[in-house]
């Protein structure tokens, strides 16, 4: 496997509803810093020269997401997404253009718009020569509890070693589809690809990425994303 001619395809799936944000309209389209959330994040990927294409799964009836990506250029192509993320981004793998089997399949939230370029580098640069792939990360830093269902404290869970699972997550092409195949074949659900890498067999590596990244979930988390954008480009 040689990885000179390897490409970089990337997929962003945003065919989620975003209900935890309680908003009037899915989370990738709120409005951050004078554009949606879904433009930043796009555009944090486009700002890579080695990312060939980027497909963007999102809902059928989602024409507001089609004008935008139709406004960003030829690199950026929409296709349909599914009813869970892994479903969509089985879809964008399948939709990837012109993509060979040693490509790599580049997965990034549409709801992580504060994903600095030095990380994306870093994660390139790092997985270069892996056999599968891997994803951003960070280590798990606060004192983490096992709960019942009701709340109360079971246990404290040891720390060390621990990750707090990021993206991108980048693979082999052929290796993520055949997961994601299987893994759905199997009726997992998985909920990053990872996982999906992880139940293949495969032993995935993490980067150390920033904490940042954060991906909008909560109302609380949009303020706090538009302050990281600030302090990224020095405003």
């Amino acid at each position: 496997m040689t990885t000179d001619a390897a490409r970089i395809w990337a997929v962003v799936p945003a065919a989620g509803k975003g209900a935890r944000m309680g908003a009037d309209r899915p989370k990738q389209y709120l409005e951050l810093a004078g554009r949606t959330v879904l433009e930043h994040t796009l555009r944090r990927l486009l700002d890579e020269p080695r990312i060939s294409g980027i497909v963007v799964p999102m809902a059928a009836d989602d024409s507001f997401g089609r004008t935008i990506i139709d406004g960003l250029g030829p690199r950026v192509v929409a296709t349909l997404g599914g009813a869970e993320r892994c479903h969509s981004v089985l879809n964008g793998l399948e939709a990837l253009p012109d993509a060979a089997d040693d490509d790599w399949a580049l997965v990034h939230d549409a709801a992580r718009p504060c994903l600095r370029s030095g990380d994306l580098a870093t994660l390139i640069a790092q997985l270069a020569d892996n056999r599968c792939g891997g994803i951003l990360a960070v280590p798990v830093r606060d004192t983490l509890k096992r709960c019942s269902v009701d709340g109360a404290i079971e246990h404290t869970v040891d720390r060390n070693r621990l990750w707090h699972a990021l993206t991108p997550q980048m693979f082999r092409l052929s290796v993520l589809r055949a997961a994601l195949r299987d893994a759905l074949a199997a009726a997992r659900l998985v909920t990053d690809e990872a996982q999906a890498i992880e139940l293949a067999g495969f032993v995935p590596r993490v980067v150390e990425g920033h904490a940042d990244n954060i991906k909008i979930t909560r109302p609380e988390d949009l303020p706090l994303a538009d302050y990281y954008l600030r302090t990224q480009s020095g405003g």
